[in-house]
């Protein structure tokens, strides 16, 4: 069942079509991609997932209902990659504040916030000031802020921004902790390998349009080009330009296009009928950084291999 649905979403602003007549829907439970290089529209959508700004035309459904700012802001969290904490302010005291502008109560609050900082190791930090943190020690404080109500929807934008390693892994794993318990998670990034690793689902926008859908296996399966790397040994004397073509040769093995009509078995049966002992058979597939490349750039899969030595 789908948690948001968007319908032929359109917002300009003057004679600029910041959104032009996008669609998607985002299932329960997953983890969404929403992609696309500067200006190509991913805030003002957000704003108009979020209740800030009204679209000019098309619809969004929340749980199968059309969506409603007052009544249903409490059902989402929002994580602007713009931090929105108020320096001055105790870290306990907002954290506490944050929660009751959600709608829980003063009790579920104080349950929700402490249970929180315990997780995130935060319970000494209760007392200091936003102003006092490091930028990583204010992303969790912003991450915690952004869930502790139990939203159904949640939207995260960079949010792995300033953190070390360590606390990029807790986060990331309560972002899978949130999906698998229900919870549909947008997350926006221009970090392609942490889409690859987390995401389920991925739309790519650009000036405005949507120019890519799909699951992120179906996608780099689209855009895959016949790449492959083998490692056998001996190597056979001659390659059949005819099957596949060698790109390049390293200790790992060589590199080779497969020619269009032709499958990666007839490839195995060549290698074992020359003798060889095939040690690995691998397909290369492209990665979200390069089809993103592509796409927005109108480029091809420009990708480089070493030459073999002679």
């Amino acid at each position: 069942m789908s948690m948001l649905e968007l319908s032929h979403l359109k917002k300009y602003f003057a004679t600029q079509k910041a959104v032009d007549d996008i669609s998607f829907t985002v299932e329960k439970g997953t983890i969404f991609g929403l992609l696309g290089p500067n200006g190509a529209g991913k805030t003002t959508l957000i704003r108009m997932i979020t209740g800030i700004f009204y679209p000019d035309e098309g619809n969004i459904l929340l749980n199968g209902k059309n969506f409603n700012a007052d009544d249903d802001s409490a059902r989402i969290g929002y994580m602007p990659e713009e931090r929105g904490l108020y320096k001055k302010m105790k870290i306990g005291e907002q954290a506490l504040y944050f929660a009751r502008l959600k709608g829980l109560t003063a009790s579920e609050a104080n349950k929700q916030v402490k249970d929180w900082f315990v997780r995130f190791e935060m319970q000494s930090w209760w007392n200091k000031k936003i102003e006092d943190l490091s930028k990583g020690m204010a992303q969790k404080l912003q991450f915690v802020i952004t869930v502790l109500h139990r939203p159904e929807l949640i939207i995260l934008d960079e949010p792995f921004s300033g953190l070390d390693p360590v606390n990029a892994n807790l986060i990331k794993d309560e972002i899978f902790r949130l999906a698998a318990n229900g919870s549909s998670i947008i997350f926006s990034t221009h970090r392609m390998e942490q889409v690859e690793e987390i995401c389920n689902h991925i739309i790519l926008i650009n000036k405005g349009k949507k120019i890519l859908d799909g699951t992120v296996v179906n996608v780099k399966q689209d855009f895959k080009e016949n790449l492959f790397r083998i490692s056998a040994s001996p190597l056979p004397a001659v390659f059949p330009e005819e099957l596949f073509e060698v790109l390049s040769g390293k200790e790992e093995g060589l590199t080779i296009r497969i020619k269009n009509g032709h499958k990666p078995n007839e490839v195995l049966k060549y290698f074992i009928d020359q003798q060889s002992n095939v040690l690995s058979f691998t397909e290369l597939l492209p990665s979200l950084n390069e089809i993103f490349i592509k796409l927005v750039e109108g480029t091809s899969l420009s990708r480089q291999f070493q030459p073999i030595q002679s």
